[in-house]
């Protein structure tokens, strides 16, 4: 009979990086919110950037899902096809494209344009490492219930084993 060890350490993010990625991103939401509220000049312009906002930020967390799905390489996920493959580049740079060439000619002060610009930036890197920590803590959680279950059938093995001697 061979008993095998489980020393598989499994890494979690601390409550104090959740804490800040969660104000991080809640900041950079706060600050777009804030820039597009305030934001001078036509409705047709703000809605034009508060649409482009929100495509960046959902081509942002398809982007990160897509490409943390396919960390290993060599085996694409279930369904990822290389049409898909560029729907997911393609969105995420048609968004930050677009978005990026509609605060550039908007008729704004350039004060205006930086506070975007920057806001904007800020909250697609915050989306990108929310998406990461999120990803982190539900891979951690499948781990360690892969190891309860098998720690509950090792138990059980032993358990019969000693009931049959």
């Amino acid at each position: 009979m061979q008993t095998y060890s489980s020393n598989v350490s499994t890494q979690r993010d601390t409550r104090a990086w959740q804490l800040q990625v969660w104000i991080s991103f809640g900041l950079a939401v706060f600050l777009c919110a804030t820039g597009l509220g305030w934001l001078p000049g036509q409705a047709l312009d703000r809605a034009f950037m508060v649409m482009g906002y929100v495509f960046c930020l959902s081509a942002a967390f398809v982007l990160a899902k897509f490409v943390r799905d396919n960390q290993h390489g060599s085996v694409p996920s279930a369904g990822d096809t290389p049409m898909w493959k560029l729907v997911v580049w393609g969105g995420f740079f048609t968004a930050m494209g677009l978005t990026g060439w509609g605060l550039l000619r908007m008729e704004i002060s350039e004060t205006s344009k930086a506070f975007l610009a920057v806001s904007w930036l800020f909250l697609i890197s915050s989306a990108f490492t929310l998406a990461k920590t999120l990803r982190d803590r539900h891979e951690a959680d499948i781990a360690l219930d892969r190891m309860q279950g098998r720690r509950e059938a090792r138990g059980e093995m032993h358990s019969e084993m000693r009931e049959a001697e």
